[in-house]
């Protein structure tokens, strides 16, 4: 049996486990108020979201250190069986939380899961490298990223409509067991890598194979073969490398801010009860999903109009951060509910456009053996800096004031735009020193 674009069905169930991740990890944030109103009734809205920042700190170091983990797994294990330990666990995770009774049990469950979903983005980003060319790999991480919208856009009406019929605990075991049906149809159709894949067309084969090579650096009209696989010393010895790593560690925690805490300002700032959120905090995240299409769209076209990966990388990072700034100076005063909701919808769309764009530099850079490695550690400090802000943002917001926590996300964009100009040099594969 041979399945056309092949390639298309990898990428869309890695889209599909990034959906069924955000619903995990969103459901917390959703079910606070009715958790916190179960497990805490004598505490303040203040101690409400004091004790919700530290079991999202907890997920957030386990995630950072998963990452680094996970990087290393998928570098040794392969895509396929990665991918089927992090949803696994993650998904046991998930339904655990259904026997949370407080901060350290919540703390407990919670750590596991960052652990494990963790693996979702330097397997996403080693799954990219592998079935996808040059030319379209930021398409797919544009695709990868928009299950992470689409997760967002669903997540929060679900889980509101769901308290309608189910306790926050039933929620927790039912979104846990939809990971683990997802196994069925990965363990299925990922066999193989593209080059030994029982099911891919010839044509799809030697597409890939043949996109994935390096590209002319040294401009003699040959494309360089052998890829570039440092250890890990020698990796982090490329100022390139940490050009890589200081842009996830400042961009990332843009997102982080609003994933952690759409459902809370909304909640503190204009009074909503679970369901009204339902109704208002999806919206943002449409406007993240436009943007995960859009940075790949756009990086696909003006590669394949000639241009360099170099210039296109950097142009459509540029752009991004420049959409993030004045949108994220507006959240200081954005008037009524709806147009908060859509001034988020803004940044998330220029978070959007950037990253998918930041997550395809390993593979720019380093071959196959190292991808997942460099994703792993960029996303290890991406995980670390966004648990500081999360951190931060209790006391930052007291009283319900969120402008310095958006003035910070601000200044982060701006640090991101200079490590790509500045650490990342140019784009384009890596040859070892000399």
């Amino acid at each position: 049996m041979k399945l056309k674009g092949l390639r298309w069905w990898v990428v869309g169930l890695i889209a599909l486990a990034t959906i069924i991740n955000y619903i995990d990890r969103q459901s917390l944030s959703v079910l606070w108020p009715e958790i916190a109103k179960d497990l805490y009734p004598d505490s303040s809205a203040d101690e409400h979201k004091s004790i919700y920042a530290y079991i999202s700190i907890i997920f957030v170091f386990s995630y950072a250190f998963g990452q680094a983990i996970f990087g290393k797994i998928f570098d040794w294990v392969g895509t396929r069986i990665g991918f089927a330990l992090s949803i696994g666990i993650w998904s046991i995770a998930t339904a655990l939380h259904a026997l949370a009774k407080g901060l350290l049990s919540f703390g407990i469950f919670r750590g596991i899961l960052g652990i494990a979903e963790a693996g979702n983005w330097p397997g996403a980003t080693k799954g990219n490298a592998e079935w996808f060319p040059t030319k379209e790999r930021a398409l797919a991480q544009g695709i990868f990223n928009s299950g992470a919208a689409i997760g967002g856009i669903i997540s929060i009406p679900l889980i509101a409509a769901l308290t309608i019929y189910f306790s926050w605990q039933a929620i927790f075991i039912l979104v846990g067991l939809a990971g683990l049906l997802w196994l069925i149809p990965w363990m299925i159709l990922v066999k193989a890598p593209p080059k030994s894949h029982p099911w891919i067309t010839e044509a799809e084969r030697q597409y890939i194979l043949t996109g994935q090579k390096n590209q002319d650096a040294d401009a003699d009209g040959d494309f360089e073969e052998e890829e570039y696989n440092p250890t890990v010393k020698e990796m982090l010895s490329r100022k390139e490398s940490w050009g890589v790593i200081v842009a996830s560690a400042v961009i990332d925690p843009i997102w982080w801010l609003f994933v952690f805490w759409i459902p809370i300002y909304l909640f503190e700032v204009y009074g909503m009860d679970v369901k009204t959120i339902g109704i208002y905090g999806w919206v943002p995240y449409v406007g993240a999903m436009i943007g995960a299409w859009t940075g790949g769209l756009l990086a696909q076209n003006r590669i394949k109009a000639g241009w360099t990966v170099d210039k296109t990388r950097k142009l459509v990072i540029t752009l991004g951060c420049l959409i993030m700034l004045p949108a994220l100076l507006g959240m200081a005063s954005p008037g009524g509910p709806v147009m908060a909701v859509i001034i988020m919808a803004v940044i998330l769309f220029g978070f959007q456009v950037a990253i998918g764009n930041v997550q395809t530099l390993p593979s720019d850079y380093f071959g196959g053996k190292t991808v997942g490695t460099l994703a792993g550690f960029s996303g290890m400090a991406a995980k670390l800096t966004a648990a500081g802000l999360t951190y931060l943002v209790p006391i930052l917001t007291k009283g319900g004031h969120y402008t310095p926590a958006f003035i910070i996300g601000a200044a982060l964009a701006i640090i991101a735009l200079a490590s790509i100009w500045i650490l990342c040099g140019k784009i384009e594969p890596l040859k070892r020193k000399v």
